[in-house]
């Protein structure tokens, strides 16, 4: 229970920094680099922790900078279509120049929001009854060979090879 609740002050405290880089953008959009600052702090954390963001979240940071992708503020937003099928959601970090395609699919939905994915849903296996365990034989030296070859009968050239 203590791990949980170790991960749990984590989760706040990047709840708290992601929520502070966006009222630090909405109040002043010139600052950026204090915004770049949490959200670079954020990403430390969750590397050293080894946690696992929400896709949402991690969709709104660029990974090169650790800049916040606020269309228009930030970032700029395209509409690209690969195919009459396909297309993507473009967005282009102002601060490096790296871009980043998300794809608008109304019908993909991502694991983490499927019902399989959370633990609740799935069905716990029955508890198998235990096994009774074999003993273990000890490795069968040269008088246990010459046991099995005589009790089978096979192999008499074999026998006399092992009984000299």
């Amino acid at each position: 229970m203590a791990g949980n609740l170790k991960d749990r002050e984590a989760y706040e405290r990047l709840n708290y920094l992601y929520q502070a880089a966006h009222c630090v953008l909405s109040k002043n959009p010139e600052n950026v680099e204090l915004a770049r600052f949490y959200c670079f702090t954020q990403k430390t954390i969750t590397r050293r922790l080894v946690l696992r963001q929400d896709p949402s979240v991690k969709r709104t940071l660029c990974k090169n900078c650790s800049s916040l992708l606020i269309p228009g503020v930030t970032a700029t937003t395209r509409q690209r279509r690969k195919n009459k099928k396909t297309s993507f959601t473009v967005m282009r970090c102002l601060n490096c120049g790296k871009s980043k395609r998300l794809l608008n699919n109304p019908d993909y939905s991502l694991w983490v929001d499927r019902p399989e994915a959370q633990l609740e849903n799935q069905k716990q296996p029955d508890p198998a009854p235990p096994v009774a365990k074999k003993p273990r034989n000890p490795k069968p030296g040269r008088w246990a060979a010459q046991q099995q070859l005589s009790s089978s009968g096979k192999c008499a050239a074999l026998k006399s090879f092992l009984s000299f």
